[in-house]
């Protein structure tokens, strides 16, 4: 009987001690665990924070290229005609050099050039060519304010930051710049000119290869530089799309002439006072114009250069071409239209040697061209 009660005592002493360390588990359990969490909702807080872009604006650029740009004054009859804008590119020992457009100082007889500080000085027309639409004017050197750094048109990509200073409607506001992004390259504008004879009126066209950009451009502005973002020239300002283009208004669709192209003419105007070009001695239309000629196509004929006429001695009737003729490639360029054909010939040099691919009487030719000078 002792030995069952000693048992039984040792079973309860378990049990109890069991219990004890049950309750100290539930204690610790209870205060560890988040109870009331378990039965609540979780509620995630995000917090909104608006993100400021700060733009300090391209000031420091403008400064490098600000004073290097200038006003070329346009003068008929000792009074002003006119002006446009101009950039100071390159400079030697006497004198500097002054980039602007053709068609500003065409029709000068005297041309004067006011900087930045409102002094002025009387400029000398180096050349001009109307191709390209670049003049070069010197000044003397120690006339000059700053010479702007040149940059490369090649290296910069649409979208961009570019700007433009130059001196628009008004002489009010002068040295104004606008500011914008490169928006196209490679822009192929048709450009045209018209001479006056007591018989007729000869309008001539062509394209020329553009920058586009949304910087706004006015009339006064031709001949400006066109700047990268750190302020160094890549094309000269010459032209806009007008405000009004078939029935839709147009807002800010500028046209600048590539550095690179603008600094190989200013080159040969320095060196030798005009460009040379290869000339084809041949006047030309389009395919839908041939009829006006008298020329008759086939209907499979739906692009390239039509021989109108062909001068005699000339490069054309020396490669056997003739009146008729559709010129449908130039060298390895395709040619749509006879502005196109312009294009593409001033891109070969005189001298060289180059295949002509044309339609005569439906039929496909190729012949060679040895390119004259104009």
């Amino acid at each position: 009987m002792k030995n069952d009660k000693t048992k039984s005592n040792n079973k309860l002493i378990v049990i109890g001690i069991v219990l004890v360390i049950v309750l100290i588990l539930v204690d610790v359990i209870i205060q560890n665990i988040p109870w009331k969490n378990l039965f609540e909702k979780e509620v995630v807080t995000t917090e909104n924070r608006d993100v400021t872009i700060t733009d300090t604006g391209i000031a420091e650029s403008v400064d490098k290229l600000y004073n290097a740009t200038v006003i070329v004054k346009i003068y008929q009859n000792n009074q002003v005609a006119g002006w446009g804008s101009g950039v100071v590119y390159d400079k030697d020992d006497t004198k500097a050099y002054i980039l602007t457009n053709n068609h500003v100082v065409e029709s000068s007889s005297k041309i004067e050039i006011e900087f930045t500080d409102e002094t002025t000085t009387e400029g000398t027309l180096v050349g001009k060519d109307e191709i390209s639409d670049i003049a070069v004017v010197s000044v003397p050197v120690d006339k000059i304010k700053q010479v702007g750094d040149i940059g490369k048109s090649a290296d910069v990509r649409l979208g961009d930051t570019v700007f433009a200073i130059g001196t628009p409607i008004s002489l009010s506001y002068k040295f104004t710049v606008t500011r914008g992004i490169l928006s196209g390259k490679e822009r192929m504008v048709e450009m045209s000119s018209s001479s006056q004879s007591y018989f007729q009126v000869k309008t001539e066209s062509w394209y020329m290869r553009l920058l586009q950009i949304d910087a706004s451009i006015n009339s006064g502005n031709s001949g400006g530089p066109l700047a990268n973002a750190n302020g160094e020239v890549i094309g000269i300002t010459n032209s806009k799309l007008s405000s009004s283009y078939g029935s839709s208004s147009i807002e800010n669709m500028g046209f600048a002439i590539p550095i690179e192209d603008a600094l190989n003419v200013a080159t040969q105007l320095r060196n030798n006072g005009k460009v040379t070009r290869p000339y084809l001695g041949v006047s030309m239309t389009a395919v839908e114009q041939a009829y006006r000629a008298g020329i008759e196509l086939p209907s499979s004929v739906t692009k390239g250069a039509v021989i109108v006429e062909v001068q005699s001695g000339s490069s054309t009737d020396k490669a056997g071409l003739k009146k008729g003729d559709v010129i449908t490639k130039l060298g390895d360029y395709d040619i749509k239209d006879y502005k196109y054909l312009k294009y593409y010939l001033y891109r070969y040099n005189v001298g060289d040697k180059v295949s002509v691919t044309y339609i005569r009487d439906g039929k496909e030719h190729t012949t060679e061209m040895t390119l004259k000078e104009s």
